[in-house]
């Protein structure tokens, strides 16, 4: 059983990937064509984490592995104003079907000036919509400078995933 981590292109999600499988920093610049799977061992667990691309002629996939996962790993890029409203869209394209899947929404680039906070990524993406049954967290993250330890931040969203990860095997 996989984790899926999905977004738009630029979101930071192969950075994000990469900052909780090592617990240190690397910016990727490019984007990711296609898929990239990376594995990461807790104590208590092997995850197996599936990202797909998110640019447009990627997100026809999208759909195709979300009945194979465990869980959700959505990244946002909260400085981006502009594209959250397709965030937001596509966000709840891919739930709306599936309404016991755990969701972990990432409001990555908080470092960022100009990005929104948590309340207004949460409203932006209208988080209210989507319910009460489905377990949802959303958390700011960010990627710091480059070979330097992961953000609290970062390393709370990595105990939440697994944490979930368990709860649902």
């Amino acid at each position: 059983k996989q984790i899926l981590v999905l977004g738009l292109d630029g979101a930071g999600k192969t950075s994000v990937l990469h900052s909780l499988a090592t617990n240190h920093v690397k910016r990727s610049m490019a984007p990711t064509e296609g898929f990239n799977a990376i594995c990461i061992n807790t104590e208590e667990s092997q995850m197996e984490f599936l990202e797909i691309g998110g640019s447009e002629s990627l997100r026809s996939y999208w759909k195709m592995y979300l009945p194979k996962v465990l869980l959700l790993v959505y990244v946002v890029d909260s400085a981006d104003h502009a594209r959250l409203p397709v965030a937001k869209q596509l966000l709840h394209q891919l739930i709306q079907n599936n309404s016991t899947l755990p969701v972990v929404i990432l409001a990555n680039k908080q470092d960022l000036e100009g990005a929104y906070c948590i309340t207004d990524i949460h409203d932006a993406l209208a988080l209210s919509d989507i319910g009460d049954e489905r377990k949802m967290f959303l958390i700011g993250t960010h990627v710091a400078e480059d070979g330097s330890e992961i953000s609290s931040s970062m390393k709370d969203a990595k105990e939440l995933i697994a944490q979930l990860v368990l709860e649902t095997q």
